[in-house]
């Protein structure tokens, strides 16, 4: 089965589970259910799977949170465990991943990818950022258009699966992709630096409303950009 094969066959399976009252809101709880203890914990969303329509449907945000987030933060822990890591954050675990297993690598990076994905989305976004983060955007990219287009441009560019990141490297401002579940955070990037701005164009995060038009998901990100959450992690990655 291919992977929209794959994407087809799942959504049906969860037509009806969606209708449930846990589809409101993004719990956790119930999503991290066991008794295990885990060092790694999939987050609640900060808002219900519907309040980011029509840009993103409620399918695609509750099939891409409850289950493919789910099931790398599953992995994570146990990829974590099985190369006896302890006492790390994920961030710190990404920035020498080279010395871990592949498994932690993927699974690592879906993991901490999509926490900072959602944070960048909001259903009051939109618009265009302010202050010290605009500044910095005229500084490094002339105008916040032609940072927009860069920005497009390049998640349209990604070959198969992965990213596009605004990240603050050595004080600039920088837009960038990685491959898979790759992020800038790690030692093994092209390109290094803090992430400030993420965009999932795996297949999964768009296939259900947008099928192969990767391009209308891309522009209808810009609508819910949480430029508020872009401001405040540039202002801690710069400080």
């Amino acid at each position: 089965m291919n992977k929209r094969s794959f994407i087809k066959t799942s959504i049906a399976g969860i037509g009806g589970l969606v209708t449930y009252p846990l589809f409101a809101k993004g719990r956790s709880s119930y999503l991290n259910k066991g008794n295990e203890q885990k060092e790694f914990i999939l987050p609640e969303l900060p808002y219900s799977y519907d309040s980011l329509e029509p840009y993103i449907d409620k399918k695609t945000l509750f099939f891409h949170h409850s289950m493919h987030h789910a099931a790398y933060t599953e992995k994570f822990n146990a990829a974590v465990k099985e190369a006896g890591i302890t006492g790390k954050n994920a961030r710190e675990i990404l920035k020498e991943v080279s010395k871990y297993p592949v498994s932690v690598r993927n699974n690592g990076g879906g993991y901490l990818n999509h926490k900072l994905y959602w944070k960048f989305m909001s259903p009051e976004g939109g618009g265009n950022p302010e202050g010290v983060l605009l500044e910095a955007i005229n500084r490094d990219f002339g105008t916040f258009e032609n940072f927009k287009n860069e920005f497009s441009s390049t998640a349209k560019q990604v070959f198969g699966s992965g990213w596009a990141w605004l990240i603050v490297s050595e004080g600039k401002l920088i837009v960038t992709s990685t491959p898979n579940q790759d992020n800038p955070i790690m030692d093994i990037a092209e390109v290094k630096g803090i992430p400030v701005l993420c965009i999932d164009v795996w297949e999964h995060a768009y296939y259900i409303k947008y099928q192969n038009r990767r391009a209308d998901y891309i522009n209808a990100f810009w609508n819910i950009v949480n430029w508020d959450m872009v401001s405040t992690k540039f202002k801690k990655a710069t400080s």
